[in-house]
């Protein structure tokens, strides 16, 4: 029995190496350029984050404010929105479970607490996320994001 000839269909035609190898260093050259432009986005990233942190915290100080009549001080802090203060006005409405999903108050996306004054400088109340650095004023990523930036 030996092996079945070969089929040739003049219809169908194939890509040559040729043609791959040019495919390849085209979508190389495409990933070149590509692909720092994303890679340098995670700062970005994290910076939109923290806008997205803030005004959920902002959603959870005003249903707070709603229960209780009042925001939290800068003493209670952010952490009375998970856990009902131990002393200060309306604390007795406040709502079982808290205020906050996941009942704890999130790190911003750098891993630092977001500071929280109330009365606040520039508002009833500010939050803050000091960016990268963790410290206030800076540039790029390390630039504060606060609540009254917000668009």
């Amino acid at each position: 029995m030996g092996t079945k000839p070969t089929r040739h269909y003049p219809d169908m035609q194939g890509f040559t190496l040729i043609e791959l190898m040019v495919v390849i260093v085209i979508l190389g050259i495409l990933a070149g350029l590509i692909v720092p432009r994303i890679m340098s986005r995670p700062g970005e990233a994290k910076q939109t984050k923290a806008r997205i942190q803030i005004e959920a915290l902002e959603t959870a100080l005003k249903l707070y404010k709603l229960d209780t009549g009042y925001y939290p001080t800068t003493d209670q802090g952010l952490q009375a929105l998970v856990q009902p203060p131990e002393t200060g006005a309306g604390v007795s409405n406040w709502k079982k479970g808290g205020y906050l999903e996941k009942g704890r108050v999130p790190l911003d996306p750098w891993g630092n607490e977001f500071v929280y004054l109330s009365p606040g400088i520039h508002g009833e109340y500010d939050i803050i996320s000091y960016g990268a650095d963790g410290v206030p004023e800076g540039e790029e990523e390390n630039r504060d994001i606060t609540n009254w930036d917000l668009e």
